[in-house]
């Protein structure tokens, strides 16, 4: 299937859920394990029924869905055809039905709380020093440019967060390389960053907020804190 625009996914009105990185997430708070068990069972039977299930986390009080299509279709601009992780149409059907299941079983959504890291090295050389951590992470170098048109290292089974490289100039170190890229939902950015910012953190580039708002610690390490995803509104 092709892979979903950004105002496709907005459009579509997803009221659990929270576009972040590649995927759909979800948080569902549930009374205990048990109950836990039981909301993923049903998921699971709807997940059956499509041929499409999602990822998911479970604790004592909470279950963590995420949803992405590994054969989702990316056309670049030559028109030319590449299969990525991606949010399609099967993964917003599935969303829908497990919405309804939530709302039949009385389990409450908390969109609010969830987050995504990724981790970012800045490189002028990411085809040549991909291979080296992506098996450092996951023991092989076939996580490499897994689900994408790029070097990112991406973990089949969702181990580690994924490590993508950002372009950069030839530099001589010392200079900062990684950094943290803290992806949150659009109704949560401002608070996360203001968070961030009373505890000491400075703001150094906000030019492409709320895409992506780039902070620093008193040390001057930096991390990025954005949304993959905004308001519908924003989007039309």
């Amino acid at each position: 299937m092709d892979m979903l625009t950004g105002a496709q996914i907005a459009e579509a009105n997803l009221t659990d859920w929270r576009k972040l990185g590649q995927g759909l997430h979800a948080r569902y708070l549930v009374g205990d394990f048990g109950a836990g068990v039981r909301f993923v069972a049903a998921v699971g039977e709807a997940g059956d029924a499509l041929g499409h299930h999602p990822r998911v986390t479970m604790g004592d009080r909470y279950v963590d869905l995420k949803l992405i299509s590994d054969d989702a279709i990316y056309r670049d601009d030559k028109g030319t055809e590449h299969v990525v992780e991606w949010v399609t149409k099967q993964d917003v059907e599935l969303a829908r039905r497990i919405t309804e299941i939530a709302a039949r079983q009385a389990v409450d959504a908390d969109p609010a709380s969830i987050t995504a890291i990724e981790l970012a090295l800045d490189t002028a050389h990411a085809a040549t020093i991909a291979p080296v951590w992506a098996a450092l992470l996951t023991g092989s170098t076939e996580a490499q440019g897994r689900g994408t048109i790029d070097e990112d290292v991406r973990d089949a089974t969702g181990r580690v967060p994924i490590l993508w490289f950002q372009d950069t100039d030839e530099h001589e170190t010392p200079r900062q390389r990684f950094h943290i890229d803290v992806q949150v939902p659009y109704d949560v950015a401002e608070q996360r960053i203001a968070a961030a910012v009373a505890a000491g953190a400075v703001i150094v580039d906000d030019s492409r907020a709320p895409w992506t708002t780039v902070l620093a610690d008193q040390d001057g390490n930096r991390a990025c804190v954005g949304t993959m995803q905004q308001p519908p509104a924003q989007q039309r």
